[in-house]
């Protein structure tokens, strides 16, 4: 009995890994049609801004481990990092109805700069879906460290932050995946990330070691 048991969860996972696998190959195509259709349209911030979002998108295919495998590592301006891709959460907030508000201010760590824009972006979509109202994004220097502050005022997380990272990485919730890759991408970089004590709301920060 445990044998068949064994054998039918083996076959189980081969082949949720192939249709995994199909649907990521599904994907890519779209994405790459996309990112092409964008090289015709004139450069703007908010091109510029889909572009990044369509190459993280590509990147989450490619690498769903968030960040495991090693990028490039470089000096990354996190201010400017959160003004050049404001534009598309702007965008997926005013469809969601949601007043977003970046607040942008030099701020330098050594890090993938793709990496970190998927960290961030995690955490204000995550803001914008579940926070509702006004999501607050700003960075700022802590000590020796740069933090990324993202909060919101809507219901608050649903249960404490490591539990739901640690309910997303063993998948047994849905509900954390992307924080569980924000936090997984802060690790790789030797940061964190953190719930700041709020009266209302969600206040989630990526913390980094600060460049120099």
């Amino acid at each position: 009995m445990i044998a068949w048991v064994l054998v039918f969860g083996a076959l189980w996972v081969r082949r949720r890994d192939a249709a995994a696998a199909r649907a990521r190959h599904e994907v890519r195509g779209p994405l790459a049609i996309a990112r092409l259709a964008l090289g015709g349209l004139e450069r703007s911030a908010r091109v510029e801004a889909i572009d990044l979002e369509l190459r993280r998108a590509t990147l989450a295919l490619d690498d769903p481990s968030g960040g495991r495998r090693r990028g490039g590592a470089e000096i990354v301006d996190v201010g400017r990092l959160l003004a050049d891709v404001s534009p598309a959460w702007s965008a997926l907030a005013e469809a969601r109805g949601t007043a977003l508000v970046v607040e942008p201010a030099t701020a330098f760590v050594a890090g993938d700069p793709l990496r970190l824009a998927q960290a961030c972006a995690n955490l204000v979509a995550n803001a914008i879906e579940h926070g509702g109202g006004h999501v607050h994004v700003r960075v700022g220097r802590v000590g020796r460290h740069v933090r990324v502050e993202v909060a919101d005022d809507g219901r608050g997380l649903p249960a404490p932050l490591p539990a739901l990272v640690t309910a997303a990485r063993g998948r047994r919730s849905h509900r954390g995946h992307g924080l569980a890759i924000v936090s997984a991408i802060a690790r790789r970089h030797r940061g964190r990330l953190i719930a700041i004590p709020c009266d209302r709301g969600a206040h989630l920060a990526l913390e980094l070691p600060a460049a120099g």
